[in-house]
């Protein structure tokens, strides 16, 4: 296997010049002041697919023959891949058949279909990208069609390394370090594969969903394996195996390897959202959010310049409300119990006077009075002001007399509040 070079990232920015925009490099306030650091974030979510994608799918897809251009092409996308392809194929005039899995958001489904028009047809079909990734091998066996992979080509992993090459130019210096979100690896695979060549003292980190670490478990593996389960949430890095030649360019250069839990990538997308005025989907989350974990260590000594890779901007504004649970929840200001009242007049009052507290707020009560018991049971969620207020919540709800059992996020009953 021969690994993509510095060279081929250059070639790959020769080639998507006055195609693909070059994205803004902005100093993040916010994150700067949190954190201690010199944040700036790469703003990939204002490219015109409003990701970074359409540097690797454009890359390759003008690479091929003729005659390879004629036969058209296919790929398996969570979203962001296949706006990157429709984006190449309306550009080169290439038809293409992209595969979606069930869970990419309605707005991504929209952006792909206006990016790519009449030369692009969408199929929606299986749970996860991995389902998509098989139906697409499948037509381009029958077809002939060329698979244009979402990371795992050396082609498409030069042309995500573009945006570290961009990095260099903007910042006009190399950075202390550089941090990208994690899916399949293609991203952090060239820009690791530009840095170790033009800028070896930066250090790289790479940033997964913990719920999706396929990568961290593939480098501890030595090799690509396949994740038992995948939380999909943050879908634009939902992949269950990542690719061989990802894996590849990652073992040799070994970058930092972090997990960041969904619920603190909600946070973050908050943030910037609120605070920022950015739109981020979870993937674009990822790499900022990283900087909050406390848990996972400093990215970098104070004051060192951090450049983060804000991968992408296509969030469903749906998803808005789950993002706010999960970000609630992952804080310890929202919880939920099961709490099994007395069948007897004003044991709900006595609930609200003795047990909640004062600037705590129920959001959720569902109650199910049965007449041949002695106990009803209900499923109540309350919204608390600080952290600290849950536990003497669990100590007057100890103190009641009343049956409380807490429903913990790993509990499959979590589920349906979510």
């Amino acid at each position: 296997m021969e690994l993509p070079t510095a060279r081929d990232v250059e070639r790959a920015a020769r080639l998507l010049s006055g195609v693909v925009g070059t994205s803004p490099l902005q100093r993040s306030a916010r994150l700067s002041a949190l954190t201690g650091l010199d944040v700036w974030l790469k703003r990939e979510d204002l490219q015109e697919v409003r990701s970074y994608k359409g540097r690797g799918a454009y890359n390759l897809v003008a690479g091929l023959t003729a005659e390879e251009q004629q036969r058209g092409v296919t790929c398996a996308s969570a979203g962001n891949h296949a706006q990157g392809v429709a984006f190449a194929c309306a550009r080169l005039g290439v038809r293409a058949t992209i595969f979606l899995p069930r869970t990419t958001p309605r707005q991504k489904r929209a952006r792909i279909a206006a990016l790519g028009g009449p030369l692009v047809e969408v199929v929606v079909d299986g749970d996860t990208y991995d389902d998509a990734n098989r139906l697409c091998q499948e037509l381009a066996a029958a077809t002939g069609a060329a698979v244009v992979p979402a990371f795992d080509d050396r082609r498409t992993i030069a042309g995500q390394g573009t945006v570290a090459l961009e990095v260099l130019a903007q910042l006009g210096r190399a950075p202390d370090v550089v941090v990208a979100p994690v899916g399949g690896g293609g991203l952090l695979a060239g820009m690791v594969t530009l840095l170790a060549d033009r800028a070896p003292d930066v250090r790289v980190v790479g940033v997964e969903p913990a719920g999706a670490a396929s990568m961290t478990a593939a480098l501890a593996a030595g090799r690509p394996v396949e994740l038992d389960s995948v939380d999909s949430f943050v879908d634009g890095a939902a992949v269950r195996r990542v690719g061989d030649w990802t894996h590849a360019v990652l073992d040799r250069h070994r970058p930092r390897m972090v997990t960041v839990p969904e619920g603190l990538v909600c946070v973050e997308m908050l943030e910037l959202y609120q605070s920022d005025g950015i739109i981020a989907e979870p993937a674009g989350a990822l790499a900022p959010a990283a900087l909050r974990d406390t848990a996972a260590g400093p990215v970098a000594a104070p004051g060192a310049t951090v450049v983060c890779v804000l991968s992408g901007g296509n969030n469903d504004v749906s998803r808005y409300a789950e993002v706010v649970e999960r970000a609630l929840v992952h804080e310890g200001l929202r919880h939920y119990f099961l709490v099994e009242f007395p069948q007897e007049p004003g044991a709900l009052r006595m609930f609200l006077d003795e047990v909640l507290g004062r600037d705590d707020d129920i959001v959720l009560f569902e109650y199910v009075k049965r007449s041949n018991r002695e106990t009803g049971p209900a499923l109540v969620g309350i919204e608390l002001q600080r952290p600290t207020d849950y536990g003497p919540l669990l100590e007057r709800m100890t103190g009641s007399g009343i049956r409380v059992q807490v429903v913990e996020p790993t509990s499959p009953l979590f589920r349906m509040v979510q």
